[in-house]
């Protein structure tokens, strides 16, 4: 009786998480398993929802430099930060994202009074979950604001004819077409059982259906960036690219983008196309440990 209205609330979340970018900054539009992905151990259990660090290398003026994407979660355990952190210590700069006014820089407990935020916070407390913004030092001397500003990011959407509930009414339609081809897919009765779970099983029940969903939404936001792209996922990679080409101008050999992991299938043939960058390695990071016991690195 129950389980329609639940599953319909969850995917809400789900597709808010990755259609509200302006507002939230979680990733956009389409991905695919090169950047985000689900390991499974033997037994076809969910073991983590990974995201990826994958390296480019070239060169520029005649100098070799270093790219790496870096595949963001915008929720996530404390642990996936913390490696995070570390990480970005090793870099000249890290661009990020973030829709915002030029050089703004995201202040930990900073919320928006927005629906989708409140979501997040929602989603934060049910999965026992980290804040991007709580958990992710900004402050850093290395860290570049590398987004467009709102009235950038509005006029595009203007000239383009686009509008978020355009967007988030697009990838509802497509999630229910998808679960309608492919019914065996649904999580209904996982979902009821993760939610009267007892409390201190509740959190990982709750995380493994919800990364089921998200492996569903990657494939349902790519109705979002058609043969002309979009703003919320063409034209940011394009102003993060313009503020990269200004950081390898300035000599800065090992660069970091940090950006939501859909954008990174659009960000790799650029820098290919346009930048001569080559992949040549490809690291994965547990996002979410979705495992009884502490989920092992995979390389």
């Amino acid at each position: 009786m129950f389980e329609k209205p639940i599953r319909i609330a969850i995917t809400a979340i789900c597709l808010s998480y990755f259609a509200a970018s302006v507002v939230a900054d979680p990733p956009a539009a389409k991905a695919d398993q090169d950047f985000l992905r689900l390991r499974r151990n033997e037994a076809k259990e969910l073991v983590a929802l990974e995201t990826v660090i994958a390296s480019y290398q070239g060169e520029h003026q005649g100098k070799p430099v270093v790219v790496d994407l870096i595949g963001a979660v915008h929720i996530g355990d404390k642990a996936y930060y913390d490696e995070l952190n570390k990480a970005f210590e090793t870099y000249d700069v890290v661009l990020y994202e973030l829709v915002a006014p030029r050089d703004t820089t995201p202040v930990a407990g900073q919320r928006s009074a927005h629906p989708v935020s409140l979501l997040q916070v929602t989603m934060k407390s049910m999965l026992s979950l980290q804040f991007q913004l709580d958990s992710i030092d900004y402050s850093k001397k290395n860290f570049v604001h590398a987004d467009m500003t709102p009235e950038e990011f509005t006029e595009s959407m203007d000239q383009r004819g686009e509008s978020m509930m355009q967007m988030f009414l697009r990838m509802f339609g497509q999630s229910i077409a998808m679960q309608s081809r492919d019914p065996s897919r649904s999580s209904d009765a996982a979902l009821l059982s993760a939610l009267f779970a007892k409390p201190e099983e509740r959190p990982l029940r709750l995380k493994r259906v919800m990364a089921e969903q998200f492996e569903d939404m990657e494939t349902a936001t790519s109705v979002l960036d058609g043969p002309e792209g979009s703003t919320i996922v063409t034209e940011r990679n394009k102003a993060a690219l313009r503020v990269l080409k200004q950081q390898l101008e300035a000599g800065h050999a090992r660069i970091a983008i940090f950006y939501g992991a859909a954008h990174l299938p659009d960000m790799e043939e650029r820098l290919t196309a346009d930048f001569q960058l080559k992949r040549t390695g490809t690291k994965w990071l547990a996002a979410w440990n979705l495992s009884d016991a502490q989920a092992p690195p995979t390389e």
